[in-house]
């Protein structure tokens, strides 16, 4: 029998509406928000969301003793990581001076230039809050039934910089093109937040749920 879906839960994140619109693609199967490191590696598949700040995040991660339960998640089983959830994949974020993260993937997350300017000629706002366009650079199971730039919700300050460019997934314009998607093996991880994302970010959480890597 498979174990349940496992949303991690840190203390940071938009927990109950995510784990809501899990529930509301995965067919019956069972979806439990916890911090238990047995249960996480009980689990069929985890999602890892978050938001807030990195070193809050990583704070938070550590008390809950979840640095290895995350790692082995991430190693071994379908894992989709939202928002912070995608940053702290990463080395190491500019944020407050520099903040380490769990390194699993070589890079930096950068904070969006305050002097970027959007195609109308207006200085962008930081964070990007609302609706913007994602564009996937090659194909994944993740993205089927959804259409190439469909619209998704963001709300943050910085973004992904990978080292190893063929990580990345589908890309994003807010001043600059960078990586609102990455993918290896069992993880996809993204920076916007499906669960906000009406029907597009539903159909990408029920390809999770049914994604077999």
């Amino acid at each position: 029998m498979a174990g349940p879906i496992v949303v991690i839960d840190y203390g940071m994140g938009n927990l109950r509406s995510v784990s809501k619109a899990v529930e509301h693609v995965a067919g019956g199967a069972e979806v439990v928000v916890t911090d238990d490191p047995a249960l996480i590696r009980g689990a069929d598949r985890v999602v890892f969301p978050g938001q807030g700040a990195a070193r809050d995040c990583m704070a938070s991660i550590g008390e809950h003793h979840l640095n290895q339960a995350v790692r082995e998640a991430a190693a071994s089983k379908p894992f989709l990581g939202i928002c912070m959830g995608m940053q702290v994949l990463l080395e190491h974020s500019e944020e407050n001076g520099g903040t380490p993260l769990l390194g699993l993937y070589a890079g930096a997350v950068r904070r969006f230039p305050g002097t970027a300017v959007g195609p109308d000629g207006v200085l962008l706002k930081i964070p990007q809050m609302g609706w913007n366009r994602v564009r996937p650079v090659r194909e994944h199971p993740l993205w089927e039934g959804i259409e190439p730039g469909a619209r998704f919700y963001f709300v943050h300050s910085y973004y992904v910089d990978p080292v190893d460019r063929a990580l990345v997934a589908a890309t994003t314009d807010y001043g600059l093109d960078y990586a609102s998607a990455i993918a290896r093996d069992n993880v996809f991880a993204v920076q916007f937040h499906p669960e906000k994302s009406a029907q597009a970010g539903l159909r990408l959480l029920a390809n999770f749920v049914g994604w077999r890597p």
